[in-house]
């Protein structure tokens, strides 16, 4: 199977909720909530994607070349590079229920481990939702991060407990999912939380704990006053809140700010191993990838996800070859222009 007959299958198993676009950028599916859109006028997907095609890279083909290294070690594991599957669940209520929730689980940790790397995965308000990821990585060995929504802190502190069992090397919090409207219109008791709340949370985890969804500042020394290990600067993809800048717009303030006393990672447009590049030369220790993990495990499954995330690795080490990198530490500023 080649990564374009993935797309091609892609499109039929996808429509008519993701059209599979030549460019992932937001346009056309403007609002489309459920869905695979950003909320409202669609500006801040669309703007995460324009934002980081802005910036250009500097290429430097003039240096002693020993070969490219992308290989990084977080949490005491090896990977092939700092990419990461972001956390995704509810496909059939957002996409279609030609992949069901276990295989959507399935193709992903399989597709991102066999790649070298790993994936995040996700919660809902059917307890499967979170369930099921945490089964699958148990048996693989802990090769995931499960992500929790921010519920109510007796609903937070079980899925802690939950998600500890499955020997994950960390657990994730996407705050950001705050601002999800179906997870209240089915039930479910999300919501914003405070410093003492992470900070209770955190100590529950007994590990790396990371907070997915900081966009300012404020709120990224408000998660290292918790005492968490790392931060995902995140949109949620555009999908909470309309209007928002572009997560490569606010990445690097956050990462003066933090001046590496905790990891941070990012998601938000990332399509190619350019934009990791781009991502990392901005700060970030990692980046993590959504929509288009979604396109390559409907259509093609565990093989599709590792195809993409393998295209994804191949670009990476193309583009520090490029710009005079040898391994990820020599991917600095310096080689974007801005």
């Amino acid at each position: 199977m080649t990564y374009q007959e993935v797309l091609e299958n892609a499109r039929k198993q996808l429509a008519p909720r993701c059209r599979v676009c030549k460019e992932c950028d937001g346009r056309a599916c403007r609002g489309e909530v459920p869905g695979a859109g950003g909320k409202g006028t669609g500006a801040a997907f669309i703007r995460n994607v324009e934002k980081l095609r802005e910036i250009t890279l500097q290429m430097d083909v003039l240096y002693e070349n020993r070969g490219q290294d992308s290989q990084v070690t977080f949490w005491g594991r090896s990977f092939a590079a700092p990419v990461f599957a972001a956390p995704i669940g509810g496909m059939a209520h957002n996409y279609t229920p030609a992949l069901d929730e276990a295989a959507w689980t399935k193709a992903v940790v399989d597709g991102c481990a066999d790649a070298g790397v790993l994936a995040f995965t996700g919660d809902g308000v059917n307890p499967e939702l979170l369930e099921l990821p945490l089964r699958w990585m148990a048996e693989q060995g802990g090769l995931g991060v499960p992500t929790i929504k921010p519920w109510g802190m007796e609903t937070v502190l079980e899925k802690v407990a939950k998600a500890k069992a499955a020997n994950p090397p960390a657990i994730a919090m996407d705050v950001d999912s705050a601002g999800l409207p179906f997870l209240a219109a089915q039930g479910g008791d999300a919501g914003p939380k405070s410093v003492e709340a992470l900070r209770q949370i955190t100590k529950a985890a007994g590990l790396p704990f990371l907070v997915k969804g900081i966009m300012t500042v404020e709120s990224a020394r408000k998660a290292r006053e918790a005492g968490a290990w790392g931060i995902v600067v995140s949109n949620h993809g555009g999908r909470v809140l309309d209007h928002t800048p572009a997560t490569c717009e606010v990445l690097p303030e956050i990462v003066a700010a933090v001046d590496g006393t905790m990891k941070i990672f990012v998601d938000g447009g990332v399509r190619s191993g350019a934009d990791v590049f781009k991502m990392l030369a901005l700060g970030a220790d990692a980046v993590l990838i959504g929509r288009p993990l979604v396109a390559a495990a409907y259509g093609g499954g565990a093989e599709g996800v590792r195809l993409y995330m393998e295209k994804v690795i191949g670009e990476l080490r193309d583009t520090m070859k490029m710009t005079g990198c040898q391994t990820i530490r020599d991917i600095t500023a310096d080689k974007l222009r801005r």
